[in-house]
């Protein structure tokens, strides 16, 4: 089994049954994170489709203006969510500073449900890292996958010690900057992802496909001098400690044993 703990699903539109397709045929334990309410209803509606699929609730900062004015009306979801995620803060893609404050107040009230709830997070950390570890820390969540990390390398060190998981995607195969990050990782808090269907496209305008994810693998264990079965039951192992005993998670930990 392969596992991709960051995906956006419910873009793939007309070809959705071809991932899904590909996505059983390979045994790609898959995260479809959310940007929205809309995007969370198209997750849980796919995740019904397949086993290999864990639909997650978040409200992405790009589209935190939109859901900052009437937070509670997100508790039925936020509750209904084994995870939560896509959430975090972004200063680099969101480039008016206007919108930072409600990207924060979404941010803080997820972290706030978090913590209460004892949930993990799938986070968006882009050129916010220092203010994101700083927010984990004060709502004392540790429980965290950061998705695609690229900021600097002090952040990492202390996100590290934090115990914080970090997924490795598609860029690994095109920058330095990224293979660097990735072999600064202990293996023991290594995952992998693809950010399909856009992360790929973004990178070279190709639409991104769960396979991805193996070629993801492939190049970690060359970077760290080992090979691609290692690598994946490394990741394997990393997924079943954070998911733990967490009864929410009972199928993904169940898929997790029989691997």
């Amino acid at each position: 089994m392969w596992i991709d703990a960051h995906a956006h699903l419910d873009h793939y539109g007309e070809v959705l049954p071809l991932a899904l397709d590909e996505i059983a045929r390979l045994h790609i334990l898959t995260f479809s994170v959310s940007m929205d309410v809309d995007s969370y209803q198209q997750a849980r509606a796919i995740a019904e489709r397949s086993p290999h699929v864990l639909a997650c609730f978040g409200i992405h900062p790009w589209e935190a203006p939109r859901f900052a004015g009437d937070l509670s009306a997100l508790d039925p979801l936020i509750d209904s969510s084994p995870m939560l995620g896509e959430i975090g803060l972004d200063t680099v893609w969101v480039e008016d500073p206007a919108t930072y404050p409600a990207q924060r107040r979404v941010f803080e009230y997820f972290l706030a449900a978090a913590r209460e709830q004892d949930k993990i997070v799938n986070l968006h950390t882009k050129g916010a890292e220092r203010e994101v570890l700083d927010l984990l820390r004060h709502y004392e969540v540790r429980r965290a996958i950061v998705h695609w990390y690229s900021g600097p390398l002090d952040v990492l060190d202390e996100l590290i010690a934090w115990g914080a998981y970090f997924t490795v995607g598609v860029e690994v195969l095109r920058s330095e900057a990224i293979r660097a990050i990735a072999c600064r990782v202990p293996p023991e808090q290594l995952l992998t992802e693809t950010d399909n269907p856009g992360g790929w496209e973004w990178l070279v305008g190709e639409r991104g496909m769960p396979r991805l994810v193996i070629d993801v693998v492939r190049a970690l264990a060359a970077l760290r001098g080992t090979d691609q079965q290692t690598l994946a039951a490394q990741v394997r192992a990393n997924l079943a400690r954070l998911v733990g005993d967490d009864p929410r998670l009972a199928s993904l930990q169940s898929l997790l044993a029989g691997s």
